[in-house]
């Protein structure tokens, strides 16, 4: 019998190649076929014996390169992003997300695919207040000013063609509200507002690494949901087997990490132990923000999803890819 294919959109990208490693020792290679697809032109999931395809999904033609045969699901996470918009255009947005997402939804309705999988931002709820625990089905609230204006937009409009896809042609549909994803990368940089910044999370490393001082700014009461790029793909991966129709999932572990825990954990995992990193808390009265705590009720019960990584563990996974670099040839920049 023929293995059923899973094609994953976005496959050479910080998330989507983290994903792509995961679904390959997820799935029964017995049974179903996981092929990678990303914009690149790169050898590097070839090399490790796994089809891939280069495709500009805002290129209608560029999907005739693709299998169309016995296609069981597609999981869509090609986009611009803002955090790496060095240069801001809005109509990168708009070609990446609406367009893309229109030519896989032609594709999946002319190839006969079974489901998509979409991942949403969590910036579609970043007005509701900050110690809201965000529900899936949640409505939008969102700010129509900033750098992600645009992509908040684009990303709900992809989700309407999506429900045109499912009520007209049944094509299953399951979307996944993402926040802030964790997974180590070479390249620890991101253009908030278009300017070239360090991320924090990896200031604060390089600092435990040399043993120095850890500075918290704000609340370090203030918790947010850390989920780890593996538990999210065993969302996803649950996703593709589960027999429904649709769903609507919040990414998270559900349970809050409060930036003095993420601190301690980032000292226990990468401080030198005869010169542990001490934490500074300056100014613990001001407003802390930038994260999200997420309701993952529905996704336990519908998927069977249960995250496997707590912070440490999280961490620890960190150290164990800064050692390997599996994804250096990937994240060139």
């Amino acid at each position: 019998m023929e293995r059923k294919k899973i094609i994953i959109f976005g496959a050479t990208g910080n998330v989507g190649s983290y994903l792509t490693l995961y679904a390959l020792n997820f799935f029964d290679s017995e049974k179903f076929e996981v092929i990678a697809s990303g914009r690149r032109k790169t050898d590097f999931w070839t090399k490790q014996g796994v089809s891939y395809y280069s495709v500009d999904l805002t290129k209608e033609k560029e999907f005739d390169k693709l299998p169309k045969e016995n296609i069981h699901a597609v999981m869509l996470l090609s986009a611009e992003i803002p955090s790496y918009m060095n240069d801001y255009n809005p109509r990168k947005y708009v070609d990446s997300i609406v367009v893309g997402a229109t030519n896989v939804l032609e594709y999946c309705r002319k190839v006969k695919v079974d489901r998509i999988l979409f991942c949403q931002t969590v910036f579609d709820v970043s007005l509701y207040p900050k110690d809201y625990v965000i529900k899936p089905y949640d409505k939008p609230n969102f700010s129509y000013i900033g750098d992600h204006a645009v992509y908040v937009i684009a990303k709900n409009c992809a989700l309407e063609l999506l429900e045109h896809y499912h009520q007209e042609y049944g094509l299953k549909k399951f979307i996944f509200r993402l926040p802030t994803i964790y997974e180590y990368s070479p390249y620890q940089y991101y253009y908030p507002n278009g300017i070239k910044t360090m991320r924090p999370l990896y200031v604060q490393i390089n600092k435990a690494m040399k043993g120095e001082a850890l500075t918290i700014w704000g609340n370090p009461k203030y918790a947010k949901d850390m989920v780890h790029v593996y538990d999210f793909s065993q969302m996803l991966c649950k996703a593709c087997l589960v027999e429904r129709e649709n769903g609507f999932y919040n990414v998270g572990t559900g349970i809050p990490v409060t930036l003095l825990e993420q601190c301690q954990a980032i000292i226990d995992i990468f401080s030198p132990k005869d010169n542990p990193s001490k934490i500074e808390c300056l100014e613990p009265d001001r407003e802390s923000g930038g994260g999200f705590l997420m309701d993952v009720t529905n996704a336990k019960e519908e998927l069977g999803y249960e995250p496997v990584y707590d912070i440490h563990r999280l961490f620890e996974n960190y150290k164990e890819e800064m050692l390997i670099d599996r994804f250096l040839e990937l994240r060139g920049r």
